[in-house]
């Protein structure tokens, strides 16, 4: 049985008055396992009362996409498990460590830790070293190896909800957050703690995926937030204005070798996280409204969409945006900031 991923942006817009349900586009589909609208659980009205709220001067789009960001983190979390899928469409329903552990941080940090803590108590049970993604029932999925990221961002998930933290594992020769190349990569090296991130992948231009590469990587971003490693600060900053200045109109790559034509609203996401906790709020402005206008007319955040004229090109909703999302709004609007 399938629940419309629509019935998300509904109860958003019950709540803003403003969000409507609505079609992804481009054939999209966007469909939710039954179990993850468990019953029993506290109304979406009140779950969100509950949340930690923006300023009092943050914007009404920033409210209704936090509003949305946090009820698509909800919906697509098992209540009984924790299990956290990154999207409800086949090939996505599965459990990434890393999107579950940024979904755990965001619930964290909006005031649900008892959800937070389910979704850590989930990917600690996980074997990290079996696999790149697992099944919502533990079960590691074939054919995509282990990500050379997957225990130092549990370990940040851990550290947000005061869970014990696993053993980060050996990094390098690993696939990274693309899942396409195996190599000693630029985001695994900052979320396991590499001592020599800037020795290593410093270039004139900022930081890049992988040593002797010349392509710039937003992954920079994750040594300011959430692993905030010394001396990356400054290389941080640099990379992601130089990638933020070639943004689309509605957000960056990952890389600065990425497919051409496309922007991805994690990367944008996370970026604009970065730069408003560097208290850099005009590049951070930038990113954010590129990410508004990449969300759906019902507050949805596709994975990637046509930076030609923003229609959804893949999974939508998708919880690693969301959850970043809610963490960028957060840093950018903070309570009494």
């Amino acid at each position: 049985m399938l629940v419309p991923v629509a019935a998300v942006a509904l109860a958003a817009g019950s709540l803003s008055g403003s969000l409507r349900a609505e079609p992804s586009g481009a054939g999209i589909e966007t469909a939710m396992p039954a179990p993850y609208f468990a019953q029993g659980q506290v109304p979406p009205r009140r779950w969100l009362r509950e949340s930690r709220p923006l300023a009092a001067d943050a914007p009404g789009w920033a409210r209704r996409m936090y509003a949305s960001s946090l009820l698509v983190l909800r919906a697509l979390t098992n209540p009984r498990t924790g299990a956290e899928i990154a999207g409800a469409r086949p090939g996505w329903e599965y459990v990434w460590p890393r999107d579950a552990s940024a979904g755990a941080i965001a619930l964290a940090a909006s005031g649900h830790m008892e959800d937070a803590r389910g979704v850590v108590g989930f990917l600690l049970s996980l074997d990290l070293g079996a696999a790149a993604r697992f099944e919502p029932n533990g079960d590691p999925v074939p054919w995509r190896p282990a990500a050379g990221d997957a225990t130092g961002w549990v370990a940040a998930a851990a550290q947000a909800t005061g869970l014990p933290a696993p053993s980060r594992s050996d990094w390098r020769g690993r696939q990274d957050y693309a899942e396409n190349i195996e190599g000693d990569l630029l985001g695994n090296a900052i979320a396991a703690g590499a001592p020599d991130v800037v020795a290593r992948f410093e270039t004139p231009g900022g930081l890049v995926r992988e040593p002797g590469a010349a392509d710039l990587d937003s992954a920079a971003a994750w040594g300011v937030v959430p692993f905030q490693r010394p001396g990356l600060a400054a290389p941080a900053q640099k990379t992601l204005l130089s990638l933020s200045a070639e943004s689309s109109r509605f957000g960056i790559a990952p890389t600065e070798a990425w497919t051409a034509g496309q922007a991805w609203t994690a990367p944008t996401a996370w970026s604009a996280w970065a730069l408003a906790r560097l208290g850099d709020w005009r590049a951070a402005d930038r990113l954010l409204a590129e990410l508004r206008r990449a969300a759906t007319p019902a507050g949805m955040l596709p994975e990637r969409v046509s930076s030609t004229d923003g229609r959804p090109l893949s999974t939508t909703p998708l919880a690693w945006s969301h959850a970043f999302a809610a963490l960028a709004l957060l840093e950018r609007y903070p309570r009494g900031g």
